[in-house]
């Protein structure tokens, strides 16, 4: 049945659908103007058409409404592209056009008279963009002119054949956020062309099927849907089990595969553009979406990113990318509205939306059995290694829960620490005085912040690198286990509501605010671990904002009430100097360890790489 779905095909018109211009969002919660921004007079949108009024001005140069031609120059064969649009009435259209500084420029202008349904095509060269621009459409109506602007298309040229996309949704007990997006692909269906199917991996236990809504989703999405239960094998065994069973079709080499997280808010026009961008691109590449954060609809969260390998730093935004951006707002240094125009190079993409197409998988093997965390960075840089970079497309966005929102001192901490220093391993010089460094600085951090859980969670993980790729053999089930057990001995991981604290009266829970960044820092960090180990506070208890929960600031506490990132509830962290003590000897015994017996167990992971990332390793991790 797949086998007949993943076909690539020839488009009779010989135009690629690129994107199109869309008014409105796929959900209340998101703004119009994201869209299109009605910049004077009155203007009615809906998710498919624009009407505007006498007098009135409509632009395109939004971040879902702009098409990111300096990307398309750089990385694609496509040197020309079409705005299509079907028009009613009197007005103006325009294709204008911005640079690496943002100073816009009329492309192709069109003015109409008196006309109905009348299709209207400006055509924009990809030419001047290579540093950075963008293209957009504005409307225009001047007074007694009214003008409705419908299907709006932006096409290139096609090639010879169109490779199609399989959509690819892990899910764990998000049952309805799945089946939201479910609905959201399947009533997008008549314009996701190239969309040929949709495969979940379910792990959980309250599963997608069980809701009332699913047989009518299915039924719409017929045997394009591909629903799969399996073991949990976290975020790198759910994703890669469309890998896997893309790759298992007869004409599997004829696709790409877009990884997709269950619970975002989808704009579906994803597909469309990330396809497009795959299918015309000169050299196979990753090609990633952006994320804009749910709880704050109009932020971008980042616009490009990369990874400090040998620091363990994930989530670094790349110079001169927006980061944290109001995209209805302006830069409050130029006074400029906050667009991305340079065009940025990605180290790699979280695979809330991320297309892989198959010559990379052909290459390089499958994702790391990781279970979580740093799946996505470890296998950009594989590929970049093999000679496929990574692009992280502006406009192709999906909403995801804002990360800022989640606690640090969490078990998944584990898989973040110890799956960064095997991608270190694989992937960077492993430079051991370096990794040490930051590894101890860490500790001390914590425990000064009397974060003892979280502390035995870095233990755990340099252990459990130090095994060796056996670690990894089962796909982190039983580490997931063992590290929650191992965290639950420590109270402060445990989150408690605001007025029900264990041992401490609600009234006597008051704020104490931290005082700035200490200009000399070495000298407080000295202070403070003297004090520590003295067992001399200057505060008995005090409640702590999750902001300011800074380790100068914690440190000055014998019990701090600390608010958890999530602002759901507050962790208490109390001064214990046997597990203060006990914990920095060990980890000093593991830090110790690693650089002697780092380079060793690098090579191991190495050579075991080829067959952990095998198409008969995950075989055998799904139970086929």
């Amino acid at each position: 049945m797949a086998g007949e779905l993943l076909q690539a095909h020839t488009p009779e018109s010989g135009r690629l659908l690129a994107q199109r211009s869309l008014f409105e969002g796929p959900s209340a919660i998101v703004s119009k103007d994201l869209y299109f921004e009605v910049s004077e007079g009155v203007a009615t949108r809906d998710r498919e058409s624009l009407t505007l009024e006498p007098s009135a001005k409509a632009t395109g140069n939004t971040y879902f409404g702009r098409f990111p031609a300096s990307y398309w120059q750089r990385w694609t064969t496509v040197r020309s592209v079409t705005v299509e649009a079907v028009v009613s009435g009197s007005g103006r259209l325009a294709v204008r056009a911005s640079d690496v500084d943002g100073q816009p420029r009329t492309i192709a202008a069109r003015a109409v008279t008196d006309v109905v349904q009348r299709t209207v095509t400006l055509e924009a060269k990809l030419d001047k963009f290579l540093d950075g621009g963008a293209l957009w459409l504005d409307l225009e109506t001047d007074a007694l002119e009214r003008l409705t602007v419908s299907q709006v298309r932006w096409t290139v040229e096609a090639p010879e054949t169109v490779r199609p996309t399989a959509v690819t949704i892990c899910t764990m007990n998000r049952a309805d956020d799945c089946l939201s997006n479910l609905r959201t692909l399947a009533d997008s269906l008549p314009a996701l062309e190239t969309l040929d199917a949709i495969y979940v991996a379910d792990q959980g236990t309250d599963t997608v099927d069980s809701r009332d809504g699913f047989a009518d989703v299915a039924a719409a999405l017929g045997d394009k849907l591909k629903y799969i239960k399996q073991p949990n094998l976290g975020g790198a065994g759910g994703f890669t089990r469309g890998l896997y069973e893309v790759a298992g079709v007869s004409a599997a080499e004829h696709a790409n595969v877009l990884f997709m997280d269950d619970d975002v808010l989808l704009e579906p026009d994803i597909v469309i553009r990330m396809t497009a961008f795959s299918n015309k691109a000169a050299n196979p590449m990753i090609v990633g979406g952006q994320m804009l954060n749910l709880l704050h609809p109009n932020q971008l969260h980042v616009g490009a990113e990369y990874a400090a390998l040998n620091a363990l730093q994930p989530g670094l935004p790349v110079p001169h990318s927006l980061e944290t951006a109001d995209l209805l707002g302006v830069d409050p240094k130029t006074g400029k509205k906050n667009r991305q125009e340079r065009r940025l190079d990605a180290g790699y993409n979280g695979w809330w939306s991320c297309l892989i197409p198959s010559e990379v998988v052909q290459k390089i093997g499958y994702p790391m059995p990781f279970f979580f965390q740093w799946d996505d960075a470890e296998y950009s840089y594989r590929a970049r290694g093999a000679g496929f970079p990574t692009v992280t497309l502006p406009g192709a966005g999906v909403w995801h829960a804002d990360f800022h929102w989640k606690d640090w001192d969490e078990w998944h901490r584990y898989f973040n620490l110890r799956n960064s220093i095997i991608t270190a391993a694989l992937h960077s010089p492993f430079d051991l005085n370096l990794l040490s460094r930051v590894l101890m600085a860490q500790v001390v951090r914590y425990l000064l912040g009397m974060q003892y859980g979280l502390t035995a969670t870095l233990i755990k993980a340099v252990e459990d690198f130090l095994e060796g790729p056996e670690i990894l053999h089962d796909g982190g089930v039983a580490a997931m286990k063992e590290i929650r057990e191992i965290r639950a001995q420590y109270p402060e991981t445990k989150r408690h509501d605001p007025t029900d604290v264990p041992g401490i009266p609600s009234n006597d829970i008051v704020i104490n605010n931290t005082a700035p960044r200490p200009s000399l820092q070495r000298a407080i960090l000295v202070k403070r671990i003297l004090d520590r180990l003295r067992g001399k506070h200057r505060f008995g208890m005090g409640a702590i904002p999750a902001d300011e929960a800074h380790w100068w600031h914690v440190s000055l506490f014998k019990t701090a009430v600390v608010t958890d990132a999530s602002q759901e509830g507050v962790r208490v962290r109390s001064y214990d100097k046997d597990r203060m003590m006990e914990l920095a000897k060990r980890a000093v015994q593991v830090i110790s360890r690693l650089r002697k017996e780092g380079h060793a167990v690098q090579a191991q992971y190495k050579r075991a790489m080829p067959e952990l990332t095998s198409r008969e390793n995950w075989k055998r991790l799904y139970e086929l």
